[in-house]
Parts: C-alpha cells; structure tokens; sequence
C-alpha cells in the first residue's frame, strides 16, 4: 500500500517537466530545468551571476539512488527521512499543495469525465527512531471506487489545466469533505492493522531510562526534584510513541473511464 519512492521520484520531476535521463535499478537520473535547479539545487549566487550576464545558465543533472543496495556511487542516496527527500516534499507542500487537472482525451463525441479525488498522506512514526510512509490514494467522487498508489495508476496519462474539447465533467454525487473522511478512514484502519513493534520498544527505552533519572535524583532536595520533573517531561517527549498524519498535496483529477 506504501507508495514506491523510486516511482514517486519519477513523477515528481516529470510533472515538473525534468527530462529523465535514466531510471534503472533504483538508480533515478534526471537532467533538471532552470526552476528546479533553484528550487533544490541551492545556487542562487550562479544564478544571479548569470543572469546579469545575460546568459541561460546550465541547470544540474541529479542522481538519486533508492536502491540502497545499489553500488552506484555517483549519486546521492535517498530514503524516508532523508534532508533531500523532506526538501522535495517541502517543495510540493509550499508551491504545489492542491491541484485541479483533466485529462487530455482525444475524442471526436461527448465525453464523460469523472472526478477523482487524490490525496497523497506523510504517515510519521516517532519516538525512539522515526520512520515514516507516503501513501497515494485516489476516491472516484461518482461511484465511491478507491484506489492505492494511485499517482503510479496516473504516470501513462497526460494532463492539462482545461479540459479537452468534446468533454465534459460529471457533477460528484460524494462531497469533498465526505470523501477525505472516507480515505483518512482507510489510513486510520491501515495504522490500525499494522503491528507497531516500534511503540513497544519506545516504551521500554523510556521505561529504561525514566528508571535511571529516578534511581540518579533518589533522595536529592526538592529543588532538585523540579529539575527531575523538567528531566522527565522531556524524556517523554524524546521516546513516548506517536503517530502524525500529513497531507502531502492532492487534488481533483478529472479522468476518463477508461
């Protein structure tokens, strides 16, 4: 049910029309445009340069390597939780956070669009380690059908921000806030089902280590004690399990049924 990273990577840098030079093993390289060379590549002293000189500039190829067993070395590793990674989905959440796209048809009679609501979701593990999920889910807003992966399901489909001609859009008979509560319910019944054998040694490593504050203030003053207190507060912000939900970005995508 996890999106693939290696995927997500690929349509992240499409959609932002990046050429992909090759996309091998887990092994992305990808030839980035003026915009996405600002936007992740932190040069903006070349930029400014070459822009006074009036010149073009030469935006950067990125490799980036999902495959961590991959003994490519020319590139940059990427995982969940990696600075690179969380920069790209910095990026997505401040420019690009919602979105309303149709798909291009080619048609020659009236053709139906149905809209789909998709939701791409940070599912975040923390306490004594963090780990965390992206998972794409699409709901057709007419009939109520759910799909997982659902940015995978959109990769050989093109998109414009107006809709081909001879088409048109069906009304949805399921509401936005009605459908968000239906994919957040099958996130929620997704935690639910998962075993969480992290919590369990979050708590124990916090067990652990509220024991040895203990055992380190026993029989100290009580002005003492109020810095144990401070002590124990953070422990348990440091290692206490929790789980946070976070909107990525989605939209509504109108789609053909194909």
């Amino acid at each position: 049910m996890a999106i693939n990273l290696n995927s997500f990577l690929e349509d992240y840098f499409t959609a932002h029309h990046c050429e992909i030079l090759s996309n091998q093993d887990g092994v992305l390289k990808v030839q980035l445009n003026e915009k996405m060379d600002r936007a992740l590549m932190n040069r903006p002293f070349y930029w400014h340069y070459i822009k006074k000189m009036g010149r073009d500039g030469d935006p950067m190829p990125l490799t980036l390597i999902t495959n961590q067993d991959s003994l490519e070395e020319q590139g940059e590793r990427i995982h969940f939780g990696s600075p690179r990674l969380q920069q790209i989905l910095n990026h997505l959440k401040e420019h690009e956070r919602y979105t309303r796209l149709f798909e291009v048809v080619h048609a020659n009679e009236n053709t139906a669009l149905h809209p789909w609501l998709v939701v791409n979701i940070k599912i975040s593990y923390i306490g004594k380690l963090k780990k965390d999920e992206v998972f794409s889910i699409g709901l057709n807003l007419i009939n109520g059908i759910m799909k997982t992966e659902m940015m995978d399901s959109l990769l050989d489909k093109d998109f414009q921000a107006q809709i081909s001609d001879y088409c048109y859009t069906i009304t949805p008979l399921i509401k936005l806030k009605s459908g968000y509560n239906r994919i957040f319910s099958v996130i929620n019944q997704y935690i639910h089902d998962t075993e969480h054998e992290w919590a369990k040694e979050s708590l124990e490593e916090l067990e652990t280590e509220v024991d040895l504050l203990k055992h380190f203030y026993e029989g100290d003053r009580d002005e003492d004690l109020d810095q144990m207190e401070k002590e124990l507060q953070d422990l348990n912000e440091r290692y206490k399990p929790k789980i946070q939900l976070k909107v990525i970005n989605g939209g509504i995508f109108y789609l053909s049924t194909k």
